[in-house]
């Protein structure tokens, strides 16, 4: 069967590249070597509508910039967000292999991701951290708790946003090997180059392997990005982004991690393209238009395995095409220390589904096609008073669906005067997520509630920092507490009958405390995080029974009661540097769902331990070239994230990075 909803992946690159290299020739002999105009060292772009202080925002922050990225080899964002403090990232297997984040205890849907200020999110706030890679990334922003305020649904216990690279200085480029372990399989290109009025970065990545099961397990991902930045003149800038992914994953697992099948394989193309326009209309007044689109294919492939395999349903394929594309407007009024930012954004959610079931009992082909808008207006303070840093900011939704709805957010950060390198801070917030289409929309052998309303929860935090010894030792705390409530949940048993199968019915709290803290010397750096949660099912609605995914109570699954992070890095030689990282995840409790009903179990704690060494060799010839090598699961831990599915074992490393051009930056 052949389905196609879209136009292929071929077309799609050359019109990307074409879009990018437009922006890259409108000022092709003034891209010499110079420092960026836009430098975002010690700032925070996620957490308000225009940049502020790290020490200026009241939430816990964690920023992972690309030379952290680099120097642990983390390949994709799901990696990298293993080590960050409240964060547990799950697996379900191998490399390619969906991947979940619970931060702070919420939900898998209850984290907004953006790509250059794009929100990637499915409807309903999924989406799979397996597919998204570190290719050209400058850094990843965390911010935790509830940011509905600014950003609408999806944001409830945090943001993470990826930003790609900024051209700066003259043309650079490089290309970079690696193999290993698993048949891994590695290679990238990039090109850079950036002044004070334009610059750009592309860069093409492809991933592989065979993964870790004895067969039908391999895993390619194709990715090409890129970032054009032109201003004008003084008070005007244009961006344009743009992000391209390819991601095909064999399974031969069925939903309870049994090697069965020889031929199933899930696949994702998706497109982000992010557009911006800045004019200062006066040294106070600043208007910003942007323009998001974020496009995903994305489907399963199970055939029959074979002329003989023709028994229960034996093949099944899948198609939805999800469109999450936006246009926003905002005005920036600078008044006295304080900054305040009114804005309207308008959003066109859709989605189209197509699904065709083979079966000994005949085929059957499912369609659906949905679509839904959404408005807000928000405003936004952010500003200075004394030793005082003050944030607060309203947003009202008014959804096609769900009606109108407000959000808030305030917090408050404040240097202690006469305590050196001293800071507390507090913030608090609300939060919303929007119904999934099929809560929504499902028909067949579930029927969705077009009547639902988001779930939302209230959340507070206060935190202690700490910095001394000429801000070589950085200790940060926080405590957290939020409550989530008309949680959605599926009942087998409408109340009335051929009526709706989902409804608003459960609630859950999640509380705990972060801590990070920090070393940097000359030549070296030691870094510790831990994080305890403490998470409670407050009503379990429809669900009953011990073995329910909801048990009052009862810790919600797959969240770890604590984590700890250890890092280390060190420069040997001005040549050599080592590096090496301990996470231990404490126990966790899950569900083995191939009995019914499920029955409880708990996943014993792990410890992985993962290090690597790279040598630069003396410059030559304007080459610059680096070796390297890095083990992963040194420990050879056996262990697994979602009962049923293992983690890779040990693994080894090697790799080659030629650049060319100016010096690294």
């Amino acid at each position: 069967m052949t389905i196609s909803f879209s136009i292929s992946p071929r077309d799609r690159i050359r019109a990307l590249t074409t879009l990018l290299a437009t922006l890259m020739l409108l000022a092709p002999g003034s891209l010499v070597a110079q420092d960026g105009a836009f430098p975002l060292e010690g700032l925070v772009i996620t957490a308000s509508p225009t940049p502020r202080s790290v020490e200026a925002v009241a939430s816990h922050v964690t920023i992972l910039t690309a030379d952290d990225l680099r120097a642990h080899g983390d390949r994709t964002v799901g990696e990298a967000l293993r080590d960050v403090a409240g964060l547990d990232v799950v697996r379900t297997g191998s490399f390619g292999a969906a991947a979940s984040v619970f931060l702070r205890g919420g939900e898998s849907d209850y984290t907004l991701v953006l790509v250059d200020g794009v929100q990637v999110n499915q409807a309903g706030g999924g989406f799979d951290f397996s597919t998204l890679t570190t290719d050209n990334v400058e850094r990843i922003e965390i911010v935790r708790g509830p940011a509905s305020a600014l950003y609408g649904s999806d944001a409830v216990t945090g943001v993470v946003h990826v930003v790609t690279r900024t051209g700066r200085g003259g043309p650079r480029g490089g290309i970079g090997l690696q193999a290993g372990a698993f048949g891994r399989r590695d290679v990238s290109l990039d090109l850079t180059a950036g002044t004070a009025s334009a610059g750009y970065s592309v860069a093409l990545g492809r991933r592989a392997s065979d993964g870790i099961l004895p067969f039908n397990n391999q895993h390619l991902s194709t990715v090409l990005s890129g970032r054009a930045r032109l201003a004008p003149d003084d008070r005007t800038e244009v961006g344009l982004t743009l992000r391209w992914t390819e991601h095909d994953f064999h399974f031969p697992t069925d939903g309870a991690g049994a090697v069965v099948d020889r031929n199933a394989y899930s696949f994702d193309d998706a497109t982000t393209i992010q557009a911006s326009v800045t004019r200062a209309l006066t040294d106070r007044l600043s208007l910003q238009a942007l323009v998001g689109v974020n496009d995903v294919d994305t489907g399963t492939d199970d055939r029959p395995d074979g002329p003989a395999d023709t028994l229960g349903f034996y093949g099944f394929t899948s198609l939805d095409r999800f469109r999450r594309a936006s246009g926003e407007l905002r005005a920036h009024l600078v008044v006295g220390e304080a900054v305040v930012t009114g804005g309207f954004e308008a959003e066109r959610e859709s989605q189209r589904s197509f699904s065709e079931s083979e079966s000994e009992f005949g085929p059957s082909v499912g369609r659906s096609a949905n679509e839904r808008s959404n408005r807000a207006g928000f405003v936004h303070l952010s500003g200075e008073a004394g030793s005082l840093s003050l944030t607060a900011g309203g947003r009202l939704e008014d959804n096609a669906r769900f009606g109108r709805f407000l959000t808030w957010q305030a917090g408050v950060s404040w240097r202690v005067p006469g305590a050196l390198g001293v800071r507390m801070r507090a913030a608090v917030g609300s939060a919303i997520k929007e119904p999934t289409f099929f809560e929504n929309y499902a028909t067949g052998f579930a029927t969705g509630n077009p009547d639902l309303d988001p779930e939302h929860a209230d959340s507070w935090e206060v935190g202690l920092e700490r910095r001394w010894w000429s801000e070589r030792v950085e200790v940060r705390a926080t405590y957290f507490d939020q409550r989530f409530e008309d949680l959605i949940q599926y009942t087998f048993t409408p109340p009335t009958p051929s009526g709706p199968n989902y409804f608003n019915v459960a609630a859950a709290r999640a509380r705990g405390a972060e801590v990070d803290a920090a070393l940097t010397l000359e030549n070296m750096s030691f870094g510790v995080s831990h994080a305890s949660l403490d998470t409670q099912v407050t009503d379990a609605g429809f669900d009953g029974g011990a073995g329910a995914t909801f048990v009052e109570g009862e810790r919600l699954l797959r969240r770890p009661g604590s984590t700890w992070s250890v890092r280390a890095s060190a420069a040997a030689t001005a040549a050599l540097r080592v590096h090496a990282r301990l996470s231990v995840v404490g126990a966790r409790s899950d569900r083995d769902f191939t009995t019914f009903p499920a029955t409880p179990v708990t996943l014993p704690a792990y410890e992985s331990l993962a290090a690597g060494v790279e040598w630069t060799a003396p410059r030559g010839f304007g080459l610059d070239l680096t070796l390297s090598a890095r083990g992963e699961n040194l420990l050879a831990g056996e262990y697994e994230e979602v009962l049923g599915f293992p983690a890779p074992g040990r693994a080894v490393y090697v790799g080659a990075r030629v650049g060319l051009g100016g010096p690294p930056r």
